[in-house]
């Protein structure tokens, strides 16, 4: 049963709403999501969590059952700055003022910016199989463009992006879970039709392709700007990354993603690759959730 003994909520949160599941007891760990996937994606290790940690999964705005405000010509409503904003402003709603985050993929991104944004609310982070935006960018090359295509076609102008994601939505979900290195069996059809519904409505296509177009524009700034001016992420980080993915290889000349992630922190790095393909927090829940338990006790 998906996220049994959680509950639902929907907590305004400004210029939107942002949806969230929310169970257990302890200090607060908040969950992000990546593409094409919605908080379903952390319902193994929600439960396992939950035993120790208030643990809140959360749709970022623009995807799943969370709003899907205006944008504008810069993208900025969709900028990392402005989904990390939400997610403070939700968990002070929830009564968590200071919190743990972990995410996956976009919300990989969202985490970072919220250690850098937010460095009073966040207690510890953890950023799944991913490198900052601005980094991907600049070593971006033919494996990234034809192995990682969301980030350039989901970027295009409108309308494009947006009527291939509503009318190609179960094959989008399809090549995503297909072609980043995780076993099929992994995604029940039911799970598939969840990570596939939001893409058919024409808000969310558009709030997700919005993001993509951020991430090609405002966020980089912004990664540039904290860069340049010495802004470094202050708390304890978590780095996992799939040990069959490009982070295991395409960053070598680089140092490997613990280099990468070295130069952005104030304190020392942590992290290993773990089993399971790009989407290994749900292929290896029980291996995610024990590194995620470890971290977050201070181990």
């Amino acid at each position: 049963m998906l996220f049994d003994r959680f509950t639902s909520v929907d907590v305004p949160v400004g210029a939107t709403t942002i949806h969230a599941t929310m169970g257990g007891s302890g200090p607060a760990i908040l969950l992000l999501h990546g593409f094409p996937q919605t908080h379903r994606m952390w319902r193994r290790v929600a439960s396992a969590l939950a035993s120790q940690f208030t643990v809140v999964c959360a749709d970022l705005r623009g995807h799943g059952d969370s709003g899907c405000p205006p944008s504008d010509s810069q993208h900025a409503p969709y900028a990392k700055r402005a989904l990390a904003q939400d997610m403070v402003t939700l968990m002070a709603a929830l009564g968590c003022v200071r919190f743990a985050v972990v995410g996956h993929d976009r919300g990989g991104r969202v985490a970072y910016r919220l250690a850098l944004d937010h460095p009073q609310a966040i207690e510890r982070a953890a950023v799944l199989d991913v490198l900052p935006v601005d980094t991907v960018w600049q070593h971006a090359d033919e494996r990234f463009a034809l192995g990682y295509w969301p980030w350039s076609l989901l970027a295009q102008d409108p309308p494009l992006p947006e009527r291939i994601l509503m009318c190609c939505a179960d094959d989008v979900v399809a090549q995503a879970l297909a072609h980043w290195g995780t076993a099929a069996a992994t995604f029940s059809p039911e799970l598939r039709a969840a990570y596939a519904r939001p893409l058919r409505d024409a808000d969310h296509a558009h709030a997700i392709c919005e993001e993509y177009r951020a991430a090609a524009s405002i966020d980089r700034e912004h990664d540039r700007a904290d860069m340049s001016r010495g802004h470094r992420i202050a708390c304890a980080l978590l780095v996992l990354w799939s040990a069959d993915g490009p982070l295991a290889g395409w960053y070598e000349p680089q140092g490997g993603p613990l280099a990468v992630w070295r130069a952005w922190c104030d304190h020392d790095v942590q992290g290993r690759a773990l089993p399971g393909g790009h989407f290994f927090a749900e292929a290896a829940a029980d291996e995610t959730a024990a590194a995620l338990q470890r971290f977050l006790h201070g181990a």
